[in-house]
């Protein structure tokens, strides 16, 4: 199933794509879920947070478009890097083949050479599924994109209807000062499409309000889709209720019965698991403010898993959370006084200097104060600084990310502290910045009696990663000693995952090197993120105990 768009980007082909794959889901048949991204970098991770998003990663370790976040929420399927393929990466891998020979000193060519090797990846990632939603990114009409939709063009002529199916997503604008919807920006979109040799089989159509039956009947004629697959996609104040809103208007029935999958699938599909996401958004019990501290605030897009993710642990208690988003530089500047009032603070990833010295500041503010405090990567390594410096009494101590000639280097590239022998070495001036970073799940191993042992209820756990600095072994001890908790190492013992507060000293102070955002869904949520939601319920409900004392 191919899913395009049309008249503009940002219409939300993934969330349209991942709720049909949750249907089909619920149906009983097996699905999984790919991106094709236009763009000629190889992959997103050296990419701009501010220009592209979120880099979102997978079990395997590959940098992915946040696409890939939409679709492992929306459905129970791990994805790799054969799911996620870029112009880039096409053509490094035709490249490769044509420096090796493989072409026999042929002239390499898009077709059929570059199509070619787009429907190898396509089969590649769609292989042992019962059905393989494959979206292709931009908006048609761009010159980008042209080679993959050549490539499904001949996908669809070689393998039939029964095989392959497109749907389009377009625009249907309502134009206030005439008070009508226009239909005519979804006719060219459509009529671009035709003149590459591709005819919708199903229009998806974005509006601010349902479509009319009128409008339906115009698109279907004026687009040659059939006026049932002419579907309304409207705007919904919260996407998980968008399974439910397509499946109402039969959209995976007309898909099942096109692929001829009517024997697999099962009569109707469960969204009782949907549904109980939904109520439980709609219906809570209580609220909580979190404060999210940090350096891309202004573009949320790069937050994306991790907004989603506390939301998903406020849903598993029926809490809604209210995000408080700030930048870290902003702390620097008003020392911490806009966190007062919020019931928890997290600080999450990034890279640079810029915000750093904020994010240390949050983590002092949350230990001195009391407030719930979840760490994530570049969170971990703020609040082991700002542990090092205020608890430790070591004023200098920092990260070699920031500062090089730190005299105590508490966080550093792991081939600044350890040789092979594990001595200590000075740290290099030249480090291999992309060959340095860990990427993808690993295992790590989680102390009994700790918090984040009694969160999870597991000796072992495994989590996705995406960072390069380590926190210093060399500091282990005395970090240890002066009360900082280590809950959670890797397997071997060398790498810490894990840091966090002894209860008696803090309600809940817990950072994790790690990016458990990436492994929380709807439906299931995360066990730090939903115990972190429980010690921000629990914080605020003893400030208000107090306020009624006091009164």
């Amino acid at each position: 199933m191919f899913v395009t768009g049309g008249v503009v980007s940002s219409l939300g082909k993934g969330i349209a794509a991942a709720s049909l794959a949750a249907i089909l889901e619920a149906r009983g048949l097996r699905v999984t879920m790919m991106k094709l991204d236009p763009y000629i970098n190889v992959d997103p991770g050296t990419m701009s947070p501010f220009q592209h998003g979120e880099v979102y990663v997978t079990d395997d370790g590959a940098e992915t478009d946040l696409d890939l976040g939409h679709y492992e929420r929306f459905i129970r399927v791990r994805l790799s890097r054969r799911h996620s393929v870029t112009t880039g990466r096409i053509y490094e891998n035709v490249i490769r083949k044509e420096r090796r020979g493989d072409y026999l000193g042929g002239t390499v060519q898009v077709i059929p050479h570059i199509t070619d090797e787009i429907r190898r990846c396509i089969d590649d990632a769609t292989a042992g599924a019962d059905v393989g939603l494959v979206e292709i990114g931009g908006t048609v009409g761009d010159i980008e994109s042209l080679p993959f939709l050549e490539a499904i063009r001949q996908i669809r002529t070689e393998r039939g209807p029964e095989n392959a199916q497109f749907m389009h997503l377009t625009l249907v604008p309502f134009i206030a000062a005439a008070g009508e919807l226009k239909t005519k920006p979804t006719q060219h979109s459509v009529k671009e499409l035709r003149s590459i040799g591709i005819q919708p089989d199903i229009l998806l159509c974005r509006s601010e309000q349902p479509l009319p039956d009128g409008e339906r009947r115009k698109i279907a004629l004026f687009t040659n889709v059939p006026e049932k697959a002419v579907i309304s996609a409207i705007d919904l104040d919260n996407i998980y209720k968008i399974p439910m809103w397509l499946h109402a208007q039969g959209l995976d029935k007309i898909v099942v019965e096109r692929l001829g999958l009517s024997g697999k699938a099962k009569a109707e599909a469960d969204l009782s698991e949907w549904e109980a996401v939904v109520d439980a958004a709609e219906h809570p019990v209580d609220d909580v403010t979190i404060a999210v501290v940090g350096k891309y605030v202004d573009h949320q897009d790069a937050y994306k898993s991790l907004a989603e993710a506390l939301k998903h642990g406020g849903l598993r208690q029926r809490t809604r959370v209210r995000l408080k988003w700030m930048e870290s530089s902003d702390v620097e500047k008003d020392g911490g006084k806009a966190l007062e009032g919020v019931d928890g603070i997290l600080v999450p990833g990034g890279f640079g200097d810029r915000g750093f010295e904020g994010k240390v500041m949050t983590a002092r503010y949350a230990r001195e104060h009391q407030v719930p405090y979840f760490g994530i990567c570049y969170g971990m390594q703020a609040a082991v600084v700002d542990y090092a410096r205020h608890v430790l009494n070591l004023p200098d101590a920092n990260s070699t990310e920031n500062d090089k000639r730190s005299e105590h280097p508490v966080i550093g590239l792991i081939t600044e502290w350890r040789t092979a022998t594990g001595d200590v070495e000075r740290r290099s001036e030249e480090s291999d910045l992309g060959g340095t970073m860990r990427l993808g799940l690993q295992d790590q191993r989680v102390k009994p009696g700790t918090l984040a042992h009694k969160l999870y209820g597991k000796d072992v756990v495994g989590e996705r990663h995406r960072h390069r600095y380590e926190f210093n072994n060399r500091y282990r001890t005395q970090l240890e000693d002066a009360g900082l908790v280590i809950s959670a190492k890797s397997m071997d013992d060398l790498l810490v995952e894990m840091v966090e507060l002894p209860q008696s000293t803090h309600p809940w102070f817990l950072a994790c090197q790690a990016h458990p955002e990436f492994l929380s869904t709807p439906r299931d949520g995360h066990p730090l993120f939903v115990g972190f939601i429980r010690a921000a319920r629990e914080h605020k409900a003893g400030g208000r105990l107090l306020k009624e004392a006091s009164a």
